[in-house]
């Protein structure tokens, strides 16, 4: 199973779709070049098999081609980061 990970910017969303299925997403603000993640979701059905890392590598891909800092207020995407060092130097204090 693929996990397919946009930005909803109109929804202040990343969103991940598998096979056309909301199957999860992680909720952000953006607000003076920082984005803070303050939930990230995964459904039932979806879990365990690698959704919530899709939604936060892409998620953190994409504030590092922007150039934004990263508020990880959400548990998941501070663990994730945690877990993955190589995305520390994206996390600003707050």
């Amino acid at each position: 199973m693929t996990a397919e990970v946009h930005d909803e910017p109109d929804r202040s969303r990343f969103a991940a779709r598998v096979e056309g299925r909301l199957a999860g997403m992680a909720a952000y603000t953006l607000a003076d070049g920082v984005i803070t993640f303050t939930h990230t979701v995964v459904g039932d059905d979806f879990e365990g098999q690698g959704v919530g890392s899709a939604l936060a590598r892409t998620a953190l891909d994409a504030a590092r081609v922007r150039g934004l800092a990263v508020v990880p207020r959400c548990p998941f995407i501070a663990g994730w980061i945690e877990h993955h060092p190589d995305y520390a130097d994206l996390v600003q204090d707050a």
